[in-house]
């Protein structure tokens, strides 16, 4: 005698007598909805790791681009301090050279005042 094959996980089932078949009815039931929560159960934990996944990938992302963002700052930073200490030397120099100018000014004759008047006396 052949066992019929339950064709939901491919198992034998046992032939139930007259007087336990609808414990056997439940029992199988039961088993079918026992199995579909485990199924759903699986999915839902699975679509959770996947959004999980997701959440980690995008975090990843954003920290990623922030240290890129980070590294540009200080980098411009860096070259901002570069510039305005580049600017003071200038200006320092730009001084100097202003005062030399002055004193060869000042030293010729070409550059002084000519007074008019004391010259006829």
């Amino acid at each position: 005698m052949e066992l019929p094959l339950d064709e939901e996980d491919g198992t034998f089932t046992n032939i139930p007598l007259a007087d336990d078949s609808a414990e056997h009815l439940s029992r199988k039931r039961s088993s079918k909805v026992e199995r579909a929560h485990s199924t759903m159960m699986n999915a839902d934990m699975d679509a959770v790791e996947a959004e999980n996944q997701v959440e980690l990938e995008e975090k990843t992302r954003l920290i990623n681009q922030v240290l890129e963002l980070q590294h540009t700052l200080e980098d411009l930073s860096a070259r901002v301090d570069a510039v305005k200490e580049e600017n003071l030397k200038l200006k320092s120099e730009n001084q100097v050279l202003g005062q030399y100018i002055e004193n060869l000014m000042s030293a010729s004759s070409v550059f002084q005042t000519t007074d008019t008047k004391s010259k006829r006396k």
